[in-house]
């Protein structure tokens, strides 16, 4: 097992090979955090298509910006800055459109009322859980993307404030403010969601 240092060291010689014009270095890095880039930005965008895309866009700004890279920060950190700063604005332009699975959605002059297959009989813990989660995750999807962003990466990713601050380079204290907003904004949606 490789520690931290050594895949720094590995990283670092791929990146060296990369700036030198060795296509095959860059290649490398690729297959080395496309998964771990790809699972962040499906986390986020909620569309494997889009998420491919986003994966590509990043790797493509990573790459020309190869020469720009800081030696102190992992080319992990690095690329993640990079992935998660793209998925932000292209969920800014997006401004994804929601709609009510309550409501009839309107298509030409027809509407339609949106019904969701019901699942099989299950044990009420499970059927609780499972409602519990996705009205978490429906909440989350709900928040702005800046503080949607840092739920996904401190409570699905599970990273600590540390890395946080490193990958949107903001200081600890945006971090822990933007988590704890983006709490307050969730506990309020959930109770919303709760009370309808």
């Amino acid at each position: 097992m490789n520690t931290d240092q050594e895949k720094r060291q590995q990283d670092q010689a791929l990146i060296e090979r990369a700036r030198n014009g060795d296509q095959k270095a860059f290649e490398e890095l690729l297959k080395k955090y496309k998964n771990l880039v790809y699972s962040i930005m499906l986390r986020m965008v909620r569309n494997p298509q889009e998420a491919e895309d986003l994966t590509q866009e990043a790797f493509m700004k990573a790459f020309h910006a190869i020469h720009a890279f800081n030696e102190e920060y992992a080319f992990s950190t690095w690329l993640m800055k990079i992935a998660t700063n793209n998925c932000i604005d292209f969920l800014r332009k997006k401004k994804l459109k929601t709609i009510s699975i309550d409501q009839p959605v309107q298509h030409k002059d027809d509407e339609f009322q949106i019904e969701l297959p019901s699942g099989a009989p299950s044990p009420e813990r499970v059927m609780l859980s499972r409602e519990q989660r996705h009205l978490i995750q429906q909440a989350i999807d709900e928040l702005p993307p800046l503080y949607r962003h840092v739920i996904v990466l401190r409570h699905q990713e599970e990273k600590s404030y540390e890395e946080i601050a490193e990958i949107l380079d903001v200081p600890i204290g945006t971090v822990k403010a933007r988590i704890f907003r983006a709490r307050e904004m969730l506990n309020k949606r959930i109770k919303e969601l709760l009370n309808r």
